[in-house]
């Protein structure tokens, strides 16, 4: 199932890539390219029970691209394309979108916006939507049941779809200005029921054209950032075309890092205690003598306790036969009996006797 997932988003990531580069909001443009990609066909292959939840992975997949951080004009593609995967399913009764109460509140302000900018084709597939009762409200955005991963893996989302933040645009809108401009009418009139003609002007603490220079401010600004970001698009294009340049740079860059890595590893560390007795030393006399196929460095081992105590302890000829020497509590120790080399020597002196 997770892998009809990625394959179902990289979908629809190619169709609103497309519907994106149209710069257009109208159906009519996105149901060009639904056709031209064949896109209905999407759903042939399913059969009995798996028609109902192949509907319901489409339809939560696509319902992310209607949602925030997406720009608007990638939620309009989205909303589009709920509607079209909502009306080509085969399942039957159809499946509906499952939608969180959390998000009906940027679903109402969608609405908003599209009403006030005249977008009057997706205000009529968002309400023909809601009058087919085509949204299931729901809870959560997706399904709980027991023993289930509490975090799932979250997929990327496509950086060409975000909408470029704007806090200028976010701070200043419509209704911030209409109220405004109503409170400095509201001031004048005040200032005028106070005050008389001559003093009006020098009770000034306000400027007249606050409103008007503010949204123009914010448009300003709102066209400086696309006028950016179109630049910014065509340097990538440009730096796509030096490739041989940057495959150099990254090979020079590859060879100074062998070389740093080379002369790192090439240094003895101090080896910890515990392990002193495998420690690995260079060997000074292959960088005197000259440059050589070797690795650079030797593994000396050290000889064993036994032969470290002979070559270190010298013992006399006296201690040692002291030490070979029996003594008179290892006689007291040892078993009264007389070893078969001596029997065997004793017996030619006895015949000798006898004879």
């Amino acid at each position: 199932m997770d892998d009809s997932r990625k394959r179902v988003k990289s979908d629809c990531e190619e169709l609103l890539s497309r519907f994106q580069t149209t710069d257009s909001v109208r159906f009519e443009i996105f149901s060009k390219i639904w056709r031209e990609m064949k896109f209905s066909e999407i759903f042939y292959g399913t059969v009995g029970r798996e028609k109902r939840a192949f509907s319901q992975l489409i339809l939560d997949t696509a319902s992310r691209f209607f949602l925030p951080p997406f720009s608007f004009q990638i939620r309009v593609g989205g909303l589009y394309l709920l509607y079209s995967l909502y009306k080509c399913q085969t399942a039957s009764p159809p499946e509906q979108i499952r939608l969180a109460l959390k998000d009906w509140e940027d679903i109402k302000k969608f609405e908003k916006d599209a009403v006030d900018a005249q977008h009057l084709d997706a205000v009529y597939i968002l309400r023909q939507l809601m009058f087919q009762k085509a949204f299931h409200f729901t809870a959560m955005p997706t399904l709980l049941a027991f023993r289930k991963k509490r975090k799932l893996e979250k997929s990327p989302l496509c950086e060409e779809f975000l909408e470029r933040a704007s806090r200028p645009q976010e701070l200043i809108n419509i209704e911030l200005l209409d109220e405004l401009s109503n409170i400095h009418d509201l001031y004048d009139k005040l200032k005028t029921s106070v005050t008389s003609k001559s003093e009006q002007n020098s009770v000034n603490l306000i400027r007249k054209d606050l409103v008007p220079q503010l949204r123009s401010t914010v448009v300003d600004f709102y066209k400086w950032q696309q006028r950016k970001s179109s630049q910014e698009g065509t340097n990538e294009d440009e730096e796509s075309g030096e490739g041989t340049s940057t495959q150099q740079e990254c090979s020079k860059r590859a060879d100074r890092l062998a070389s740093i890595k080379s002369k790192a590893y090439g240094q003895a560390t101090e080896a910890c205690k515990s392990r002193r007795h495998r420690q690995v030393e260079l060997d000074a006399t292959s960088h005197e003598a000259g440059p050589s196929h070797s690795s650079g460095y030797i593994r000396i081992t050290k000889p064993s306790l036994k032969a470290r105590t002979r070559l270190n302890v010298h013992i006399t000829d006296d201690m040692l036969t002291d030490a070979i020497a029996t003594t008179r509590l290892s006689r007291l120790t040892t078993l009264d009996f007389v070893p078969e080399a001596k029997q065997r020597t004793k017996t030619p002196s006895h015949e000798e006797d006898h004879s």
